[in-house]
C-alpha cells in the first residue's frame, strides 16, 4: 500500500491546489511537474535597459542560476570601417568619431596616429597640439567612467548616483563643445594635429573643473562605498582572475582590476606620456568592487593628467607646417557658424592661382599616403584601442580595421556569468562598459 504525499487535491480560481504533507521536495516536484527538469532560455536583450545598447544576451536558466550565457551582437552595425574606403583620409575622422561614441577622442586620435605613421610625420606633429590631444583624451576618459559609473548605479538601483554622473560629464560636454563645437562626434583630432586650438575661455572651464571634480567624487564614495546593497551586489560578484583576462584577450579597467598594471600609456607610450606623473591603479580581487574601485582611481589620475597637460600648453602650431598635409587646420569659422568665414575665403583667393588650384584639390581629393600599413594602439577608457591602417598609395584608405575593446572583452562575459545568479549577468556586464557602437561599428 502506497500513501499519498498529498493531501486530497482541490480546485481553485488559481488552478489545481495541492498541500504537501511531507516527502522529499525533488521528489514531490517531479510527480507533478513534468518539465522539472528542463532548463528555459530567455533573452536578455537587445531592447533591454541593462544590456548597455543593442545587445542581446540569450540565457539557459536552470531556476535562478546560469548556466549558458552567449552574446549576440550586430544590431547597431553601422559599416563605418568599409565607408572609410569610399572616403579621404581626412574625412575618415568624421566616420570613426561615432564608432564608440562614449569615446570619439580616442577614436580620433588612434586613426590619426596611425595615418600620420603611414605619412612618416609622427615627429612632426607640435608639441602643442600632442598636449592637446593627452588634454582631451584624458576629459574624455573621465566622462566615459562617469557615464560607466551612473548607468551602472541605475542597473544595480542606485538611482541617484545615475543623476550626478551625468550631471558632472555635461560639464565636460560643455568643454568640449567650448574647443571643438560640438559635444559629441567631434572630428576635431586630425592627422597632422587638431582642427583648431583651444581658447582661453575652454582653459578657465577646464580649471574649475578640476577644482570642483574631487569633492564630487568624495560624493560617489560616500554614497556608494559603504551601502550595504552596493557591496552585496559588486563585490565576489563577477569574477574574472588575471589568467581568464590574459586568455581572452581582455584590457583596460578589467584586466587592472584583477591585479595586472598594463597600460599602454606606461608600457607603450604615445602622445609624450612617458613624460607625465601617473599611477595604474590595480584591484587583486577581479570582481565587480574591484572594477568600480579601478576606474574611481583612474578618473583621479586622469585629473592629474588634465593639470599637468594644462600647464604643458606653450604657445605655437596645432598642425603641421607640410601645407600639402594641413588642410583644414586654419579655418575661420563665418558669423552663421557653418562654414569659413568671406575673409579667409578671400585671403585664399587672393593668393596664387597654383596655391589656389592645390587648395581646391586637397580640399576635394586629400592628400596621398604612401603605401604600407601599419598597427597603433592606444589606452581608451574600455582597454586597448587599436588601427590596423593599409594604404596603397591613393587618397583614400585601401582599408582601415579597429581593436575594439568592448568586441574583445564581450567575450568574457560568459565566464563571469555562467554558474551565478541571473542577477548578477546585470552586475558583471555592466561592469564590462561594452558600448555597442565601437563593438559593431
Amino acid at each position: 500500500m502506497t500513501t499519498s504525499n498529498y493531501a486530497s487535491e482541490r480546485e481553485t480560481d488559481e488552478g489545481r491546489v495541492f498541500t504537501v504533507t511531507g516527502g522529499d521536495w525533488d521528489t514531490i516536484v517531479s510527480g507533478t511537474d513534468p518539465i522539472n527538469d528542463e532548463r528555459i532560455v530567455v533573452n536578455m536583450g537587445p531592447q533591454h535597459p541593462s544590456t548597455h545598447g543593442v545587445l542581446r544576451l540569450i540565457l539557459e536558466l536552470e531556476g535562478e542560476t546560469v548556466r549558458e550565457a552567449r552574446s549576440v551582437i550586430g544590431y547597431l552595425h553601422t559599416g563605418i570601417e568599409k565607408n572609410l574606403e569610399y572616403r579621404n583620409w581626412v574625412q575618415g575622422s568624421t566616420f570613426v568619431t561615432r564608432m564608440d561614441y562614449l569615446a570619439p577622442i580616442f577614436n580620433e586620435t588612434a586613426y590619426a596616429l596611425a595615418v600620420e605613421k603611414l605619412l612618416g610625420i609622427t615627429d612632426d606633429i607640435t608639441e602643442r597640439a600632442t598636449t592637446i590631444r593627452v588634454l582631451m583624451m584624458e576629459l574624455n576618459r573621465i566622462s566615459s567612467h562617469l557615464v560607466w559609473l551612473a548607468t551602472t548605479g541605475m542597473e544595480l538601483g542606485a538611482i541617484s548616483i545615475m543623476l550626478y554622473g551625468f550631471r558632472e560629464r555635461e560639464y565636460i560636454l560643455d568643454i568640449f563643445e567650448t574647443i571643438t563645437g560640438l559635444r559629441m562626434n567631434h572630428a576635431y583630432v586630425r592627422p597632422g594635429g587638431v582642427a583648431q586650438d583651444v581658447p582661453d575661455a575652454a582653459i578657465v572651464k577646464i580649471r574649475e573643473f578640476l577644482k570642483m571634480m574631487p569633492k564630487k567624487l568624495k560624493e560617489y564614495e560616500d554614497l556608494l562605498s559603504g551601502q550595504p546593497i552596493w557591496t552585496e551586489r559588486t563585490k565576489n560578484v563577477a569574477v574574472l582572475d588575471v589568467t581568464g583576462c590574459v586568455a581572452l584577450g581582455i584590457t583596460g579597467p578589467v584586466l587592472r582590476s584583477a591585479g595586472l598594471a598594463w597600460d599602454l600609456r606606461k608600457t607603450m607610450p604615445y602622445c609624450g606620456y612617458e613624460n607625465y606623473e601617473f599611477d595604474v591603479p590595480t584591484h587583486p580581487d577581479g570582481d565587480v568592487w574591484g572594477r568600480y574601485q579601478v576606474r574611481l582611481a583612474e578618473i583621479r589620475e586622469s585629473m592629474k593628467l588634465v593639470e599637468q597637460a594644462l600647464d604643458r600648453l606653450r604657445p605655437g602650431p596645432v598642425m603641421v607646417a607640410d601645407r600639402k598635409i594641413a588642410w583644414p587646420a586654419q579655418l575661420a569659422i563665418g558669423v552663421d557658424g557653418m562654414g569659413n568665414s568671406l575673409e579667409h575665403v578671400a585671403k585664399i583667393m587672393g593668393q596664387s592661382m597654383e596655391s589656389l588650384i592645390h587648395h581646391f584639390k586637397l580640399v576635394t581629393e586629400g592628400f596621398r599616403v604612401p603605401p604600407g600599413q601599419v598597427y597603433v594602439a592606444i589606452e581608451a577608457p574600455r582597454g586597448e584601442l587599436g588601427v590596423h591602417a593599409v594604404s596603397d598609395g591613393g587618397t583614400r584608405p585601401y582599408r582601415v580595421h579597429y581593436r575594439e575593446p568592448s568586441f574583445v572583452n564581450l567575450q568574457a562575459l560568459p565566464a563571469m556569468a555562467e554558474g551565478g545568479l541571473i542577477a548578477d549577468v546585470i552586475a558583471g556586464g555592466a561592469s564590462l562598459d561594452p558600448v555597442m557602437g565601437g563593438c559593431d561599428r
